[in-house]
This record gives structure tokens, sequence and C-alpha cells, in this order.
């Protein structure tokens, strides 16, 4: 259970609202990180598809050629990022009650893995969608309601499970879910009413 007590103002709810969006940072950034870099054409001698190309056994790709060792590696580097920000910002009393209790934020080696794991399970999250989408013929970029908006949430909460099970709870991942497929569809929509995106979803 989550037993950091709310600060002055900040009832029940909306803690549980905020932690679950806190905790999460690290897969946000590894989530992000990918297109950032295709974007950018950055380090495009790993810009190779995870399965090579190969076909599965009904004769379509195993994963696709979006997904790259280089979309893989600096998203574990996203995750990384995100956790060593919020080690920064522990030492500020409003993020340490938005952090979740018993999770210590200020060790070095435990943020270093906790980005990792949770870079690591969105990414794997992605990649599992993906392989599903390959085996019910939806193509890359078409929309898979409501994995396209939950797959790295679910990915990051198994890889990081292990580490800090005792510190989590279900109100927190189903809370996660719910506020992380809301802010996917209300980023996206007003992405695509401002046209940086080309498609709603």
């Amino acid at each position: 259970m989550i037993n950091v007590a709310p600060s002055p103002g900040i009832n029940g709810l909306l803690l549980l609202i905020l932690q679950s969006v806190y905790f999460l940072i690290p897969a946000y950034f590894a989530n992000m990180a990918p297109p950032l870099v295709k974007k950018l054409k950055l380090l495009e001698f790993l810009n190779i598809p995870l399965d090579f190309g190969k076909k599965f056994r009904d004769g379509r790709p195993l994963f696709g050629r979006n997904k790259t060792y280089r979309g893989f590696l600096v998203g574990i580097l996203g995750g990384v990022i995100g956790a060593y920000l919020q080690m920064l910002l522990y030492k500020f009393s409003i993020f340490q009650t938005l952090s979740i209790n018993g999770i210590d934020y200020s060790n070095y080696q435990t943020i270093i893995l906790i980005g990792v794991l949770m870079g690591a399970g969105a990414i794997a999250g992605d990649l599992v969608e993906s392989f599903f989408k390959r085996r019910l013929n939806i193509d890359s970029g078409v929309s898979f309601v409501p994995w396209d908006q939950t797959d790295l949430v679910i990915g990051a909460y198994i890889f990081v499970f292990p580490l800090i099970y005792m510190f989590i709870s279900w109100q927190l991942f189903l809370c996660s879910l719910v506020v992380t497929f809301c802010l996917h569809i209300i980023t996206n929509h007003l992405s695509f009413y401002l046209h940086i995106r080309s498609e709603k979803w």
C-alpha cells in the first residue's frame, strides 16, 4: 500500500494520481526517446530492425522495421535519464511526497537500476504490442486502442516489479493505466490540432 502522508491541501485521490504519473517518468522518457532520436536522425548506424527483417510463420514481420536497436537502446537511456531526474528532484519535499514510500530515490545504484528496468520494460511492452499487431494484420502506426496507450505502463511495471513489489499497490497500477491512457489521448489530439501529428490517435 501507499503510505506517504499527503501534503496539506492534497487529498488521497489527487496524491495517488500525481504519484502514478511521477512514478512512471522513467517509462515516459523511455517512450519519448526513440521517436525524438529518429526525428533528429541520430545514431543512424543503430537503425537496424530488431527482427532483422525476418518473417513470422504467417509471412508478416515479427515486429516491423520501425522497431530498431537504436530505439531499444535510447529507450533504456531515456529511462535512466528520467530516473536520474527523479533523484535530483528528491531533495525537494514536494517530490518526496510524490515519490513512492520505500523507494530510495537518493541511492544512485537503485535509481540507475530502476531507470534501466522501467526503460527496458516500456520498450518491451511496445514490442509485444507490435508483435500482436502484426499477427492481427494491423499496420505500424494504425491505432490499436487501448494497447497503444498502455503498453509502456504494463511493460514498465512488469520489469520493475521484482525490485520494488513491496512498495507498489494495485491502486497505483490501475491509476497509472487510466491516467496514462487519458494523457496519451489528450496529447495526441492536441498534437493533431496543432498539426504536429497527422492522426488523432
